[in-house]
């Protein structure tokens, strides 16, 4: 069923606006959504999908612009307010109670009550007939936490329902799925659909967007670029839309990718066989001077476990790490950094910059660590240093005085990259480095990346966005089910290739 364009829409973004310290999130977007539909957002990492979804659901308070629901005018102070507008949410991360029985999670809030408190059978009764609504057999008195990932998505899906929701936002909800799974909550997607339920989507595989949208709204850089039906966009429109201008600077980039590497000596790193028991099986990597070497794979799949043990942050169980040919106990991080590696964490706000710090005390962190803490930077030093990376790397504004939580996103990771190029390491591990930052500042780090390499840096690169990772790397580790499942020449793969090998690549299958 594709929703008629003569049908009101059931929810009516006009000339949205958002702003954040140094960064315009939003700038005038429209966005409709109609009942009966599932519509599609997409956008590079930064575009603004994110920010759209938080102003229609109360997360975040818009500066400017209006919202209606079913017609009616609507401010939605919490997201509480946005649920009574019949708007409900799933996200990737299901937000459920893990130790509560299905039906419990189901009728969270909602329990039917009797005399004596809630009614415990009528609550498993209501769950049932709601999980059956969506074609699902699920015993209601099971743990949550019993079931996979999809199931407790489809569960979440239910929860929603019981709130007669009109409108249902998913948001990336295939990302640690796999076929099977994609296929039962494709089923009851449509099914919803059918229904006249208004479904807002987001997924980064295009090969998914293309199988279940009826319509696709494309944002770049925080603006609206345009709304499309899905056959009316081929797939290279697509990423022409989403990616825009910056389609010069990615392939310069892929000239980086096509470099040649001199593997004839020894790898700057060398790791064979680390493994921890229920967090990541036996995996091997290894770096070369001036390499950059990419690790693919979908959320959950033992990307960042990799790399937290080969720089101490984890300790491994088994297997061995080579620096320059001599075995390394990376036992922690101090172990890593005097070894001159360097790793930039995926988490940004927690593991990464200090927000109350300037811009400056954040840059030369890194640099103090590694010398002491008895041993402090000279003032002159220091500045040079701090002078020298906000021009390479065009950190705006262009002020070392400002606290770096005024920063936008992608300035705050310009900022991290700083830190660790300061202590001069040999190699650098960057995980998620460009994951919600704007169009821009992405391509500065991807500049940035591929300038180093080729002056000689070694670099681990693991991104969500598997097409960055081609761009980028010489070399690509796929990892699935918490284990490598092969290494791949990027020159020898494109991006469907590698999202089949990442489906359907027997384990060990090492392309060197």
């Amino acid at each position: 069923m594709l929703a008629d364009t003569d049908v009101p829409p059931v929810v009516e973004m006009r000339g949205i606006t958002i702003r954040f310290p140094g960064v315009l999130a939003l700038d005038h977007v429209d966005f409709f959504l109609r009942p009966g539909e599932v519509h599609s957002l997409m956008g590079e990492n930064g575009a603004g999908k994110s920010t759209l979804i938080k102003a229609l659901t109360g997360v975040y308070q818009i500066d400017s612009g209006t919202i209606a629901v079913d017609g009616q005018a609507r401010r939605f102070e919490t997201t509480a307010d946005a649920q009574r507008a019949g708007i409900s949410t799933v996200y990737q991360e299901v937000n459920l109670c893990s130790n509560l029985s299905v039906g419990e999670n189901v009728m969270l809030g909602h329990e039917p009550r009797g005399r004596f408190g809630i009614d415990w059978n009528g609550v498993h009764r209501e769950a049932e007939r709601h999980l059956t609504s969506l074609g699902l057999e699920l015993d209601t008195r099971s743990m949550l936490s019993s079931h996979s990932i999809a199931i407790q998505q489809l569960v979440a899906i239910a929860r929603a329902m019981v709130l007669d929701c009109s409108v249902l936002i998913l948001d990336e909800p295939t990302s640690s799925l796999d076929r099977g799974e994609v296929e039962q909550l494709f089923s009851v997607i449509r099914d919803l659909r059918d229904k006249g339920v208004a479904i807002l989507f987001v997924s980064h595989f295009l090969e998914q967007v293309y199988e279940i949208s009826d319509r696709i709204t494309v944002l770049r850089n925080g603006q609206l670029v345009g709304e499309h039906l899905i056959d009316d966009l081929p797939r290279d429109a697509l990423v022409t839309e989403m990616i825009g201008r910056e389609l010069g600077d990615l392939a310069a980039l892929s000239k980086n990718a096509d470099r040649e590497i001199d593997r004839t000596g020894t790898p700057v790193l060398r790791a064979s066989g680390v493994s921890r028991r229920g967090v990541l099986q036996a995996s091997d990597i290894d770096v070369y001077d001036g390499e950059v070497v990419g690790i693919a794979g979908l959320l959950g799949s033992g990307r960042t476990e990799l790399v937290r043990m080969l720089y101490g942050a984890d300790r491994a169980d088994a297997g061995t790490i080579e620096v320059d040919g001599r075995e390394a106990r990376m036992h922690a991080p101090r172990h890593a950094i005097g070894h001159k590696i360097a790793f930039s964490s995926e988490n940004r706000r927690e593991e990464g910059v200090v927000a109350d710090l300037t811009v400056a005390e954040n840059m030369i962190l890194g640099l103090q660590a590694q010398r002491g803490w008895l041993k402090p930077v000279p003032k002159a030093e220091r500045d040079a240093i701090v002078a020298e990376y906000m021009d390479a790397l065009g950190v705006r504004p262009a002020d070392p005085t400002l606290p770096v939580g005024n920063l936008s996103g992608g300035n705050q990771q310009k900022v991290l990259l700083a830190r660790w190029l300061a202590t001069a390491p040999e190699l650098l591990i960057l995980d998620e480095p460009t994951r919600g930052i704007d169009v821009g500042a992405k391509a500065d780090i991807q500049r940035k990346v591929a300038e180093l390499s080729e002056q000689g840096l070694s670099v681990i690169f693991i991104s969500s966005e598997l097409e960055e990772v081609l761009r980028i790397a010489q070399r690509v580790v796929v990892m699935r089910d918490r284990g490598q499942i092969g290494t791949l020449d990027s020159s020898d793969v494109d991006i469907d290739a590698l999202i089949d090998y990442i489906a359907n690549s027997e384990e060990g299958s090492v392309t060197r």
